[in-house]
């Protein structure tokens, strides 16, 4: 099956992807699925089938979290976005039933968007991967900053950041990137020096909009 009315955005962070959804979603009268859209599906999720996503839904003591190794971060995040790719699809499967064009900040995997995308509906953004490690916790959103203030209440607040960033290099990786850059799609690379509105203009030529 091919999502014939659906945009995806993929790629890593800080590569303006959120924005630019919200933005063409606004533009093309769409429908907006943001980051984490797939949250509103979290209460009534078993935690048998999704144990990644139920893991901070039924967490007790969230210092376990940032406490737990760079390797056990990653297979969390890996576990993470397997399961969003699960719930993404019935979600969509839902909205494609409406005639308007929908906009998807997504977590499916390269490999299924090009089963289900046409090729071009498909967009990779990407930004310097060393960025989302170095500017993590810059950002106001308050999930970064209850991360920061837990990693600041631990004993050796110093040694908590580090491990915590070992974490994020790993989610982060060059090959990861690698992946995204050579993955077939479309690419658009993080540029400091181009508006947002450049930006906009080169994502509606990159999907055909």
């Amino acid at each position: 099956m091919r999502y014939q009315n659906v945009y995806f955005i993929t790629g890593n962070a800080y590569a303006g992807k959120s924005t630019m959804v919200k933005l063409l979603a606004e533009k093309h009268n769409g429908i907006l699925c943001e980051e984490n859209y797939h949250d509103v599906m979290l209460p009534e999720l078993d935690k048998e089938q999704f144990p990644c996503l139920t893991y901070t839904r039924d967490l007790k003591d969230w210092h376990d979290f940032i406490r737990r190794t760079p390797e056990e971060y990653e297979e969390w995040m890996d576990g993470v976005s397997k399961e969003c790719e699960i719930l993404e699809l019935r979600i969509l499967n839902k909205l494609i039933e409406q005639e308007k064009p929908v906009f998807v900040d997504t977590n499916i995997s390269i490999e299924t968007l090009k089963e289900i995308a046409e090729p071009n509906h498909v967009l990779i953004m990407l930004a310097n991967p060393q960025i989302s490690v170095s500017r993590f916790f810059d950002r106001p959103d308050r999930e970064k900053q209850f991360l920061y203030r837990l990693i600041m209440e631990e004993p050796d607040p110093d040694k908590a950041m580090e491990n915590y960033r070992q974490g994020l290099m790993r989610i982060n990786s060059q090959a990861k990137y690698d992946c995204f850059l050579h993955s077939g799609f479309n690419v658009i690379l993080r540029d400091g020096g181009r508006s947002v509105l450049q930006t906009l203009r080169l994502v509606e030529d990159a999907l055909g909009l």
